[in-house]
């Protein structure tokens, strides 16, 4: 069998897609919006036919201020990661959102997405970040009286005591 040949690049940062720049990972276009333009870069992107949000999730970039980003986009603390999908297209679009440390906060996309409440919920509980319009942002993983956000990279390690339970004896 031969191996799978992939088009190259297109070049990265000189695009627009709905406002948003474009740059490209591993043969997928990714979309580079600001948290004011978010909600309207993936409302463009539901009426061209994105019909599924597959995954939202939080990076903390604290440990890892530099990374790959288009010219012009301007690298923040937590950044935001949309994954949709067209089915009718069968292709992926993935949107990036640098979410500034002071306020971490955006448009929440459950008006568009009803799936991505429960998302959002874990990115809240986890990471920090509030969802705006979010009919219910309150934790899901951790205890509602729970002090923090885990995923932190400043969050301190160890504060809860793992404990085990005996084994039961095999005799």
């Amino acid at each position: 069998m031969s191996e799978p040949v992939s088009a190259p690049e297109p070049e990265t940062g000189s695009q627009l897609v709905h406002g948003a720049l474009v740059s490209w990972s591993r043969g997928q276009q990714v979309l580079h919006a600001t948290p004011e333009t978010y909600l309207d870069v993936v409302s463009g992107l539901r009426a061209d036919g994105f019909d599924m949000c597959a995954d939202l999730c939080a990076v903390d970039h604290l440990a890892h201020p530099a990374r790959s980003l288009p010219d012009g986009v301007v690298a923040e603390r937590f950044e935001v990661v949309v994954n949709l999908l067209s089915l009718e297209q069968r292709t992926r679009m993935r949107v990036r959102v640098q979410v500034p440390e002071p306020d971490p906060r955006l448009d929440s996309l459950f008006g568009l997405y009803p799936g991505a409440e429960a998302m959002e919920r874990e990115v809240f509980d986890l990471i920090g970040v509030r969802f705006d319009g979010h009919p219910d942002l309150s934790r899901i993983l951790m205890p509602e009286d729970w002090e923090g956000h885990p995923l932190r990279k400043d969050y301190s390690v160890g504060r809860v005591p793992v404990q085990f339970k005996a084994a039961p004896s095999t005799r």
